[in-house]
């Protein structure tokens, strides 16, 4: 069975420069996760953390920018 989200994305506001940390809960632990904006596949690396523990991901986004939202 494919995993679903068991608590989806909250909206999160946040102001320019800073950080921002998007969180979903799965209903199955450890499966892939691929965060997207768009359809442009988001990689870890200075602007973006990838955080996955049990059934919990996480994004955060560093530096943010109005591009961002």
């Amino acid at each position: 069975l494919p995993a679903l989200f068991k608590q989806e994305l909250q909206n999160t506001e946040a102001e320019e420069g800073g950080t921002a940390t998007l969180r979903c809960e799965l209903t199955k632990p450890n499966a892939p996760v691929e965060w997207k904006k768009g359809d442009t596949t988001l990689y870890p690396g200075l602007k973006y953390e990838v955080k996955q523990q049990g059934s919990t991901a996480e994004l955060v986004i560093y530096d943010l920018e109005l591009d961002d939202s």
